[in-house]
């Protein structure tokens, strides 16, 4: 939930006009979009995210599954590699994420890596 404010924040700062986010919460996608029933009681995070999305530009909201969200974990993975919680923006893509964004782009998959025990 986090991620995705400061995502969202972050790209409204940019100047950034169209925005396309994913996230494999469903849960928390369905709290911001509206679509759950949270009984007036909403979390102040989603309220924030809420606000972001009906600001001047246009914001799509989208469950993905687990598995379509190989690239944000290859790239929270590399951010355990900079030794630094601040802030980066990357001009480019790290190397190991630009193979799965390059599949992604042309909406191939790559199968998970799974080790089979008998």
């Amino acid at each position: 939930m986090w991620g995705m404010y400061i995502g969202m924040n972050l790209a409204r700062r940019q100047g950034i006009t169209h925005l396309q986010v994913e996230s494999d919460s469903k849960v928390l996608v369905e709290m911001v979009t509206g679509n759950c029933n949270v009984n007036d009681n909403i979390p102040t995070l989603v309220r924030r995210i809420r606000d972001l999305t009906n600001m001047n530009w246009h914001v799509q909201i989208n469950h993905t599954w687990h598995e379509g969200n190989k690239s944000a974990y290859r790239l929270a993975n590399y951010s355990l590699t900079l030794n630094s919680f601040d802030l980066h923006v990357l001009e480019t893509p790290p190397t190991k994420l630009q193979s799965l964004l390059f599949y992604d782009s042309f909406g191939m998959c790559m199968p998970w890596s799974v080790r089979l025990v008998s």
